[in-house]
């Protein structure tokens, strides 16, 4: 069972994502550096991605995650996208 503090950070980090999401959806929209209200997008995009690093953060800080976990879990992702994605370079 999460206690009030776990369950605000969760939903807090659910909104950092969702937060993250619309901003990426404006740099494939307008393009990275248009500027809306005199900030671009891609320092829209950065300033979620701190503030959804910021939760990630305290779900480790509070055990809600594991960080050795997650680090083992980011380098499998890595290794996927080697083999599936050509974000590395182009698949043999």
């Amino acid at each position: 069972m999460i206690n009030a503090s776990e369950k605000e950070i969760l939903l807090i980090t659910q909104e950092e994502c969702a937060e993250v999401t619309q901003a990426i959806s404006k740099v494939f929209r307008f393009g990275v550096d248009a500027k809306h209200n005199g900030k671009s997008n891609r320092d829209r995009l950065t300033e979620e991605v701190g503030d959804l690093l910021c939760m990630i953060d305290l779900m480790v800080e509070r055990k809600i995650i594991d960080d050795t976990n997650v680090h083992e879990a980011m380098l499998a992702k890595k290794a996927k996208l080697q083999t599936w994605s050509n974000i590395f370079g182009e698949k043999e």
